[in-house]
């Protein structure tokens, strides 16, 4: 089957934010105690956090992490999670039925970002609490000093505000299942509320509104155009998340549903800039994407782990080499929006849902979801460029980890691609994925106006049987270095494999 790609540098679709490459660790499963947090570990540090899931996660290269939730936070108390650890109660956790020890609170986690190099995203609780908790957080972690939570937090021993910049207000409020649920206008005033507080502490900051669980809610749509009446002035993102599932094991449809992710990114934008219009404003509210991943592994598994214990092995998906081909699909696909989505969390980073996986008292190892998403964050940064493509297509049927109704889609291409121009190095980035199981795509790709002289690199991540897996002791699914493509007079030609992902690296 032939493609063919045309790329011009004068037509562009936006710079990406590297933000877009970055992920989410909450209070659940494995992910904090026994992920990131594991005091007597021999990996341990001083502080208790493992350094070999450190050093991963520096690989990864994620920019900010979201934390601590996540349904998580719609019950949560701060406070129970700072000062000395023997007086910190242990909580029941509502989420996730299980029991919460506090021993990890804010300021470990703004340690371990400053060690993992990344920055923080902070939620507030908008379900139990309201505006006086967000504001007295807010005050806590930036203040520099002189009041009552900022001298709290110098007397737990961090002089320095912790500066945090950027805020989620709750957590998917739509949702029935979430702690304290809201309709959108009772989200959408105690928003408001906190924003203006918050705000009022530290105007440095930026702020996530909670737009739609998914796009198969019923208010979808309605819901953001109703929360930003009340909020528009106040936040810069809308914030949504997307999960997929290939529990009916249909891999056609699995691997066409980062064409659905496209679709949602595109309605939301609809939304937000409905909202815009109505209101007559002139600023654009962009996308925090600060959930999503694949999801479906570990369903049910919840009943062979106890209720209300101690760090709860839930949600710990094994990610297969399909699995792979579809994040990797689904990266290009928020780089193919850098226009109007600017953050997004891969979620989440430890052993839930996760590109890294612990052994409690062992290793640690790349599932096979880490590699398209550490390769992205190394060379997806720059400038996106806008596309014409020419690819074979196909019929099939996807149901989702969310709802898993069926859904017929028609004319799924073959190839999804993006290609990036990094402005500093002058390289071109291609990504490709062949979405066939069976045919080789013979990929011709016209680069017009684009110092492209030679091939820099072609890093493949391919395995015939689509279910194999990554463990400790054996990785089934690693990218290798290939050659065989040409590139001659602003013309590249190369031969995809089947159900690949695939990088391209070109330079001048």
């Amino acid at each position: 089957m032939k493609c063919k790609i045309v790329l011009n540098n004068d037509f562009k679709i936006g710079d990406v934010d590297p933000r877009i490459y970055s992920g989410f660790i909450e209070h659940l499963g494995r992910a904090v105690y026994e992920g990131i947090y594991e005091p007597g570990h021999p990996e341990a540090d001083e502080e208790g956090f493992r350094s070999d899931v450190i050093n991963l996660v520096r690989e990864l290269d994620m920019p900010l992490t979201r934390y601590p939730g996540g349904n998580f936070v719609s019950g949560y108390n701060w406070e129970d999670g700072v000062g000395p650890r023997d007086s910190r109660p242990v909580r029941l956790d509502l989420a996730w039925k299980a029991l919460e020890p506090n021993s990890f609170g804010t300021n470990e986690f703004m340690n371990w970002c400053k060690k993992a190099r990344t920055s923080p995203i902070m939620a507030v609780n908008l379900g139990t609490r309201g505006p006086a908790e967000a504001q007295a957080l807010v005050e806590y972690c930036n203040h520099p000093g002189g009041t009552h939570w900022s001298d709290l937090r110098h007397s737990h021993g961090w002089q320095k505000p912790h500066d945090v910049k950027l805020w989620c207000l709750g957590n998917e409020m739509d949702g029935p299942w979430q702690t304290g649920h809201k309709t959108a206008v009772e989200y959408g005033r105690v928003a408001a509320e906190s924003a203006k507080m918050m705000r009022w502490t530290d105007p440095s900051i930026e702020l996530v509104a909670c737009g739609s669980s998914h796009p198969g809610m019923p208010e979808f749509g309605q819901w953001e155009a109703t929360v930003l009446e009340h909020t528009y002035d106040l936040v810069d993102y809308m914030s949504i998340h997307r999960y997929y599932g290939n529990q009916n094991d249909q891999t056609p449809g699995f691997l066409a549903m980062s064409d659905e992710m496209d679709r949602f990114i595109k309605n939301t934008v609809a939304a937000c800039d409905f909202a815009r219009a109505k209101l007559k404003k002139k600023k654009r509210i962009m996308l925090s994407f600060d959930e999503w991943n694949v999801w479906f592994h570990s369903h049910g598994s919840n009943a062979n782990s106890p209720d209300w214990s101690f760090a709860r092995p839930i949600l710990e998906d094994v990610y297969t080499m399909e699995d792979a081909l579809l994040v990797g699909s689904l990266l290009i696909t928020l780089m193919n929006n850098a226009d109007r989505v600017k953050i997004a969390c891969l979620a989440q980073t430890v052993n839930v849902i996760a590109p890294i996986m612990t052994r409690k008292g062992g290793g640690a190892w790349r599932q096979t979801i880490f590699y398209p998403f550490s390769l992205s964050s190394a060379n997806g940064r720059g400038t996106v460029l806008r596309q014409s493509v020419e690819s074979p297509s196909y019929e099939t049927v996807f149901g989702t980890a969310t709802d898993g109704k069926p859904e017929k889609l028609e004319g799924v291409p073959y190839l999804t691609s993006s290609a990036v121009i990094d402005p500093k190095s002058g390289e071109t980035t291609l990504f490709a994925v062949n979405r066939s199981l069976d045919k080789e795509l013979e990929l011709t790709v016209e680069l017009q106006n684009i110092e492209a002289t030679k091939i820099l690199g072609w890093s493949v991540l391919h395995n015939s049987n689509l279910k194999a897996v990554n463990t400790e002791s054996v990785e089934a699914v690693k990218p290798c270095e290939v050659s065989g493509a040409a590139l001659r007079k602003g013309k590249l030609t190369l031969k995809l494999s089947p159900a690949s992902w695939n990088m391209i690296r070109l330079g001048a």
